[in-house]
């Protein structure tokens, strides 16, 4: 029977106070209390690795078809940027009375009142307002899918409540990121067609195979409170074996891709260095053993994207 005590979104969040002491600094947050580095912390600003190299693949992909100006790239970065911030803060409004009761978690902005609920709010519609003006500053159709795609990641935010695949939704939300680089350059679809759908489904698989190995450290929590994902639903061994295989076939899409883009030698040597990253990680994640976990999440995962964005390039200019 699901705990009646679980926590509801429409509850008002928990906020410690600030004589409490504080915790452990989280991974990849920097130290100090200005408010800079709060909002910083805030939207785990580094996370911005994961995705931010496979917007500038579409980038370069699309630099093939069509010249490529520095307007374009910096509105590129800065409508992809702002979009992940919005996203991110978005995520940590409705998860702050959630974040509050998890030990992990509970010394985050929102939570550890760092934040008010205001300046986060007020942050968010910022990088919402700030991505759809970067989107119409590049082209119409970029303009005209903005509020699909904000509607997208921020929807994510819920999706642990109903469905056990909110890993794939946040994959998915990532995803737009390379789709987003070439429409943003082009104004158009690829040629072939299925040339992007491969490298978002690349990205939606990468993702949610990383994202359900982070969720291992909270499956405990996760079925106290009544929270959805792979690993409540299949337990730590299934969960570990969905990501292995989504890697597997993260890898063959980054292949098709390839074929479908043009790429030569030099991408496909990224592709096997990313192959053999994915194989490392899943030597560092086992069922019981998690103390490695931080580092197969994060180091792994940004320096995948960034060696496959620089193979790509490299292609480009060779």
């Amino acid at each position: 029977m699901r705990n009646t005590q679980a926590w509801r979104p429409d509850l008002e969040p928990v906020v410690r106070s600030p004589e409490v002491k504080r915790g452990p600094r989280e991974g990849q947050t920097l130290a100090g209390d200005s408010l800079w580095v709060r909002y910083f912390n805030f939207v785990k600003l580094p996370h911005t690795l994961f995705a931010l190299p496979f917007a500038l693949l579409g980038v370069v992909y699309a630099s093939g078809v069509r010249a490529l100006e520095l307007r374009q790239l910096v509105l590129v970065v800065v409508a992809f940027t702002a979009a992940r911030f919005a996203a991110m803060g978005f995520n940590r409004i409705v998860d702050r009375r959630i974040d509050a009761l998890n030990p992990r978690t509970r010394d985050r902005e929102l939570p550890a009142g760092r934040l008010s609920l205001r300046q986060a709010s007020v942050a968010v519609a910022i990088g919402c307002l700030v991505f759809v003006l970067a989107a119409g500053m590049l082209n119409r159709l970029c303009l005209l899918l903005s509020p699909v795609a904000l509607a997208w990641i921020l929807l994510y935010s819920y999706t642990k409540w109903w469905t056990h695949w909110s890993h794939f939704w946040l994959g998915a939300s990532l995803a737009i990121a390379p789709v987003g680089g070439y429409l943003a350059i082009t104004g158009a679809w690829s040629d072939p067609w299925w040339a992007l759908l491969a490298i978002a489904g690349a990205v939606t698989l990468w993702v949610a195979g990383f994202d359900i190995l982070y969720a291992l450290q909270d499956e405990s929590f996760d079925r106290a409170q009544g929270l959805r994902s792979m690993v409540v639903w299949l337990g730590a061994r299934g969960s570990i074996l969905v990501a292995r295989a989504v890697h597997l076939l993260t890898v063959l899409l980054l292949v098709l891709f390839g074929l479908g883009a043009g790429f030569g030698v030099w991408y496909y040597g990224g592709v096997v260095a990313a192959g053999l990253l994915l194989f490392w990680e899943h030597r560092l994640v086992r069922p019981g053993d998690l103390s490695r976990l931080d580092a197969a999440f994060f180091t792994m995962n940004g320096v995948l994207s960034v060696v496959v964005f620089l193979a790509a390039l490299m292609d480009r200019i060779t």
